[in-house]
């Protein structure tokens, strides 16, 4: 893996998460309409993936359509679904020549058929890539994934395969879209906002956060790093006290 200046190699985040927000206000700055701002949210993606990779992230995550979006104008919507459809038709082959394996969560059956069909492909093309996860957060909600996770459990529990005074954090895991990828450990949001959205609600809870001013269409890789460098200063607790985490480390 190739040292990147001021980060610490052994301190690096298995899971991190982006917010990728920002588009439409920078195209509005721009004088250009809002799908202007998702096009070239493409090459922050790019960017990103490749810090990520450069790092030694094991699963990026990007939250690329939410269930509210749903409720934006139909023209932005059918044009971000398009320009879904390209982007990953034009980037599958890097991607896979990366090793770069593509995942998606979020109840991704509700997207139109080619969008649908477009991902199902790219993920089955990179299935045996073992670099980086990609994952994309497609028609997904932190609620959403609590309330299919339940309702899974639920059933578990009505087949007799577990008692309800039986259940744990760590199993009720289990049952998220996330069960299979690296606890989260960094979300990073673009735009300046400073809350979750919906995203990742469950994974969030001793995640750290990091907020930039930076519209998404200007995140680079420096600007990732950077996130990366500010996880490494800070002191993850874990609910216990600064001198308890000292005395392991002694």
């Amino acid at each position: 893996m190739k040292v990147i200046p001021n980060i610490d190699a052994k301190r690096v985040p298995a899971h991190v998460a982006i917010i990728m927000d920002g588009n439409g206000r920078w195209a509005s700055l721009m004088g250009k309409p809002r799908i202007f701002g998702h096009k070239n949210g493409v090459q922050s993606v790019r960017e990103s993936l490749e810090a990520a990779v450069q790092a030694g992230v094991k699963c990026l995550t990007l939250y690329a359509f939410s269930t509210e979006n749903w409720s934006r104008p139909a023209g932005e919507v059918n044009a971000l679904m398009t320009l879904l459809v390209s982007t990953i038709r034009s980037e599958v082959d890097k991607l896979d020549e990366k090793g770069v394996q593509l995942k998606a969560i979020g109840d991704i059956s509700k997207l139109p058929s080619k969008t649908h069909k477009a991902l199902v492909e790219a993920i089955d093309r990179t299935k045996d890539n073992t670099k980086i996860q990609l994952v994309l957060a497609l028609n997904y909600s932190g609620r959403w994934d609590i309330s299919q996770a339940s309702r899974k459990l639920s059933q578990y529990i009505s087949e007799n395969h577990l008692n309800p005074d039986q259940i744990e954090e760590s199993m009720f895991s289990q049952f998220l879209s996330t069960a299979a990828f690296p606890e989260l450990e960094l979300l990073i949001r673009t735009s300046g906002e400073q809350r979750l959205s919906n995203f990742l609600l469950w994974e969030s809870a001793y995640a750290e956060l990091f907020f930039t001013d930076k519209f998404w269409p200007e995140f680079r890789k420096e600007d990732f790093f950077e996130a990366i460098m500010d996880f490494q200063k800070r002191e993850r607790r874990f609910g216990k006290t600064g001198e308890q985490l000292k005395a392991v480390v002694r």
